[in-house]
């Protein structure tokens, strides 16, 4: 999946984060905080083509069903498309 913006991922004091970087930090007002799975799921978009594919990978990872983890992918990518990250 294409990332449109500049981030770095960093965990600070215990909370994972998403710090824009370059011209994005002058853009973007503040940081992303995320938890385990959406900082899986950062880590996995320069790599995979679609939602699915995040699904599946997850699942391997996770005990949780497709239906359980499906919403939560959605809701993150959906987050990140209304901020033109995605």
């Amino acid at each position: 999946m294409n990332v449109k913006r500049e981030f770095v991922l960093r965990e600070i004091a215990g909370d994972l984060l998403l710090v824009p970087t370059g011209k994005t930090a002058l853009d973007l007002n503040g940081m992303m905080t995320l938890n385990e799975v959406g900082a899986d799921i950062w880590r996995m978009l320069p790599e995979v083509k679609d939602e699915e594919e995040i699904v599946q990978r997850l699942l391997q990872d996770y005990e949780a069903t497709a239906e359980e983890i499906r919403p939560d992918v959605t809701a993150f990518l959906d987050k990140l498309r209304e901020l033109n990250i995605l």
